[in-house]
């Protein structure tokens, strides 16, 4: 494998769960040095998160963390001691990135604030991911992607009319809004380092890149004066928009007919006989007044078909569809997945073969490829105590011993 575009940078993680987790693996998979400091006093919490390998718990089981720790080294320091914060200290020293995502307040609890990380290195980026932000009445509260979700307006608008907030069915800011935006700051941040010798401040508040997502949702309430309601898999304009039942148990798949252009090619691969629909059809207009007559009309229609095999005539047709895939279709059965190579398999020192997710973008001048698995807690300590720290090995007997490394 060739230099990575990364290759060079050092980042000093003090994130955990999910967010600032995904943050860093994304930029330890193209070639950043991700040195993620831990303690065996307090782990991380996705170390005990389900799902573990063969449903055994440990802190080295968990596919949760696996799968947002690859390519990363662990180093275990107890913070709390006064020679664990020097560690800590000279890490940062030599690193490009400092990154956690803790409620404000806390790093500086340990010697680690912004204004301590700039005094030992000016050309460090500092993140700082907390739910709220440093600033406003809301700084010090405590968030996770279920909460985030909530105070932005996600479960207002997910789930059925007429029912309770659904939610995404998982933690949706801590996978896709706040780590990308993160990633992409810490990209411009380093950017202005390298050009300029000084880091920067990024103070991400969780909520507000979760709000880039519900732009529609906010232009309907300030443009239109209307409060946008939740909808299920239905759409404000298009018809037919939702998921019908085929054949097989528990088998589905979602329709949407954007164009009118589109509705003749549905009516010909669903075989709709003509007495069934409506001149009238042929408007956008017309077949979203009747939605509920014509959704029951091609559920009744997709009952009896497979779902695969429709999905691929639809989508021959120009027809915008696709299966509803559980995770076994996903990981086993999906050709596509399959054919890009998205799956990884690595070997992990307690869980053996393990499956991790490729990176979400592919480089074509620098491929980034897994190739080490999520760290074991502490796994390299002794080689970053080498590497980084420069100490030797009776010096890193005497810290283990005293309980500085633990």
């Amino acid at each position: 494998m060739g230099r990575l575009p990364l290759s060079g940078v050092r980042i000093a993680d003090f994130t955990w769960v999910g967010a600032g987790s995904y943050t860093t693996k994304m930029l330890a998979d193209h070639g950043a040095d991700v040195i993620k400091i831990e303690s065996s006093a307090k782990v991380d919490g996705i170390r005990l998160s389900a799902p573990f390998k063969d449903g055994v718990k440990g802190i080295n089981r968990s596919g949760y963390f696996a799968d947002r720790n690859t390519s990363k080294r662990s180093i275990t320091i107890d913070l709390r001691t006064a020679e664990g914060r020097e560690l800590a200290r000279r890490i940062v020293a030599a690193s490009d990135v400092v990154a956690n995502n803790f409620t404000p307040g806390t790093m500086a609890k340990f010697g680690l604030g912004y204004d301590d990380v700039r005094e030992i290195n000016p050309r460090a980026v500092y993140l700082a991911m907390s739910m709220s932000g440093d600033s406003g009445p809301e700084r010090d509260f405590l968030g996770y992607g279920l909460t985030i979700g909530a105070l932005v307006g996600i479960h207002h608008l997910s789930g059925l009319p007429d029912r309770e907030p659904a939610g995404t069915g998982t933690n949706y800011p801590d996978h896709i809004p706040n780590p990308c935006h993160s990633a992409f700051a810490v990209l411009a941040a380093l950017r202005h380092a390298r050009r300029t010798g000084r880091g920067q401040y990024l103070d991400i508040a969780q909520t507000e890149p979760t709000i880039a997502v519900l732009g529609a949702a906010f232009l309907e309430a300030t443009v239109n004066g209307r409060d946008p309601q939740p909808l299920g898999n239905a759409h404000l304009r298009y018809a037919p928009h939702g998921v019908y039942r085929c054949a097989g148990e528990d088998r589905w798949i979602a329709i949407a007919v954007t164009d009118d252009r589109l509705w003749p090619a549905l009516r010909a691969v669903l075989g709709l006989p003509e007495e069934s629909c409506p001149a009238e059809w042929a408007t956008e207009a017309a077949r979203h007044r009747d939605r509920e007559v014509l959704d029951g009309l091609i559920a009744a229609a997709t009952a009896d078909r497979d779902a695969d095999d429709l999905f691929t005539r639809l989508q021959a047709a120009g027809v915008p569809a696709g299966v509803v895939q559980d995770a076994a279709d996903v990981v086993e059965r999906d050709p596509h997945l399959r054919a890009r190579g998205h799956w990884v398999r690595l070997e992990h020192p307690e869980m053996g073969e393990t499956l991790y997710n490729a990176p979400p973008f592919q480089l074509t001048g620098t491929p980034a490829t897994l190739t080490r698995p999520a760290p074991m807690l502490g796994q390299h300590t002794r080689e970053i105590c080498h590497e980084v720290l420069g100490l030797d090995d009776a010096e890193i007997a005497r810290l283990r011993a005293e309980g500085v490394l633990a």
